[in-house]
């Protein structure tokens, strides 16, 4: 509404009306509302690519003066530059780059936000989840979900660097952040190392409640490793006809559900044949996309980005995204559609 439209009187004394509103802390939504509910999403966050390379040499920097244990996680934030202060990459999801060295420990913690690892750079570095650790190797994913204990460890001769993926501004939006730290640096063993791929990996688990049944009924698997899901990836490419929008596709699920891997964050991986590009696809998700392997160009909106190995770039709320493979593109890509699609808000379009 305009006060435009009332006369110079009401003008006046509804500025004054505003005035003493103000000072209760009451406003009019008359004023606002065309600003809150809007016809289509208008998400503050901007298109923006980080290059790997230019990442990796201010993390290794920071390798040498601080170590993980005094910094608790030694992380790069990606903040989106139209959003600074929020240390968000797009308005729901955070992003970073961490650092673990040859010999060091990321000290046992455990929070209300979720997480995964997609590991850039480096083999045979840890993550413990209740005592039990997933070696990584490149381009795995790791998850550490809500409230479950985890550590980080380098007990190899080279460093590791891997993609963090949190819902740290959704939960801060709910208010209901807690977070805890064990007395000890890393969490005991429980488990031998893969445990966890062996009983519920392979479309198989447990009896319920049986003494074998050891991870959280809700959440069984938290390793995804590269091979497999690579492996998988290619066979769909190798077999089906390619989806004009999204081209190969194939989304990583919680077994115990069938949903995403956790209740907000959604993840799957890419594979765009070289030479293809996609149709125009929006959806209302917000993502963060990680190129694995091949180069190409992203179309988002109005921007156009180049896009290599390891660049990390948003894809914004309900922007036109259109993918060009030069060679072939693999990526993997997180969002907050979990969320969505359990509240009823997700949407995509395709041209």
């Amino acid at each position: 509404m305009s006060l435009s439209k009332l006369t110079a009187e009401n003008q006046s004394r509804m500025q004054q009306l505003y005035q003493r509103m103000g000072q209760e802390h009451l406003l009019p939504l008359w004023e606002l509302l065309a600003g809150l509910v809007t016809p289509e999403p208008q998400s503050p966050a901007r298109v923006y690519k980080w290059s790997f390379d230019s990442m990796r040499h201010y993390l290794l920097e920071a390798g040498g003066l601080i170590t993980a244990e005094q910094a608790e996680r030694r992380v790069l934030i990606l903040e989106n530059p139209d959003m600074p202060g929020s240390s968000a990459i797009v308005p729901s999801l955070y992003a970073g780059l961490q650092l673990v060295l040859p010999g060091e420990i990321a000290p046992s913690h455990r929070h209300s936000q979720s997480a995964l690892r997609f590991v850039l750079e480096g083999e045979g570095a840890f993550t413990a989840l209740n005592g039990e650790k997933a070696v990584m190797s490149q381009f795995d994913l790791v998850l550490t979900p809500s409230w479950q204990w985890h550590d980080h460890g380098n007990e190899t001769e080279q460093h590791m660097i891997w993609l963090d993926g949190l819902d740290i501004p959704a939960v801060r939006s709910f208010d209901a952040a807690f977070a805890e730290r064990l007395d000890e640096k890393a969490h005991k063993e429980t488990q031998p190392p893969g445990d966890t791929l062996k009983r519920y990996g392979k479309n198989m688990r447990p009896f319920s409640g049986s003494a074998a049944d050891t991870r959280p009924v809700h959440q069984p698997l938290f390793h995804y490793p590269y091979q497999d899901w690579m492996q998988s990836l290619r066979g769909v490419a190798e077999g089906s006809e390619i989806d004009p929008h999204l081209g190969h596709a194939l989304e990583f699920i919680n077994p115990a559900t069938g949903g995403s891997v956790m209740p907000i964050i959604s993840a799957h991986v890419r594979l765009l044949p070289a030479g293809f590009e996609t149709k125009t696809r929006q959806s209302s998700d917000g993502s963060v996309a990680t190129v694995v392997s091949g180069h190409g160009e992203a179309r988002i909106g109005d921007k156009i980005l180049k896009i290599g190995p390891r660049d990390i770039f948003t894809i914004p709320s309900w922007k036109e995204l259109q993918l060009r493979a030069d060679s072939e593109l693999v990526l993997f890509i997180y969002s907050d559609k979990g969320a969505q699609e359990k509240l009823g808000l997700y949407r995509e379009k395709c041209s």
